[in-house]
């Protein structure tokens, strides 16, 4: 539950951050001088902007409870509706936070690229994506290390994940499993941050 969720939100992030970030969603991103865009474009890219980040703070308002009730009564009971709640609220922290990394980018680089004719998808590309992953990636294993946490709560309400059997354990009075279902989450959770620490290694050195 917390791999795929934390997946969908990674997918949901990458999409969202690029918009909300203000020093991308302009006319002209890190256009060092030159031309000026015409009123229309300055205009709609600011749009852009503000409805993007409008739709991050919608995202991240609703607690995951809610929404996993909410999507209980669409879906039925299964693992998606906690899936799906944890993906949208923690897409909407995720695509906060990245955005706030891009606009806090070194501007050197991306403006030499500009200057020198790239477009949009490029400097998105080959530009802001290799700057700001290993940034990126801190904050994709610590949400995920949150989605353990969450999917448990979530499992011990009824809904698909270790939580559930959690609860079973308890219900059944097996100790033995009960302590084993939380020690794999415990276990989760440091698996989580020891692969941070070897992608942001492997970033860093590539």
């Amino acid at each position: 539950v917390s791999v795929l969720a934390i997946v969908i939100a990674a997918l949901f992030s990458m999409l969202l951050s690029l918009p909300a970030a203000r020093t991308f969603a302009t006319a002209e991103p890190f256009l060092p001088g030159g031309r000026t865009p015409s009123r229309a474009l300055r205009i709609f890219w600011r749009c852009v902007n503000a409805c993007t980040r409008v739709l991050l703070v919608l995202m991240r308002s609703l607690p995951e409870y809610v929404l996993a009730f909410l999507l209980l009564s669409i879906l039925g009971r299964s693992a998606w509706p906690a899936v799906l709640a944890l993906a949208i609220h923690n897409g909407g922290i995720l695509g906060r936070l990245n955005a706030e990394v891009i606009e806090n980018l070194p501007q050197r680089t991306l403006q030499a690229m500009r200057a020198a004719g790239a477009s949009r998808p490029q400097l998105a590309v080959f530009g802001v994506l290799p700057a700001a992953l290993p940034r990126f990636l801190l904050y994709f294993f610590y949400r995920w290390e949150t989605c353990v946490r969450e999917a448990t709560v979530l499992g011990m309400l009824g809904l698909a994940g270790l939580g559930y059997w959690i609860n079973e354990a308890q219900a059944h009075d097996r100790e033995d499993l009960l302590f084993l279902f939380v020690a794999v989450a415990s276990a989760l959770v440091l698996l989580g941050d020891f692969l941070s620490a070897v992608a942001r290694a492997v970033v860093r050195r590539g």
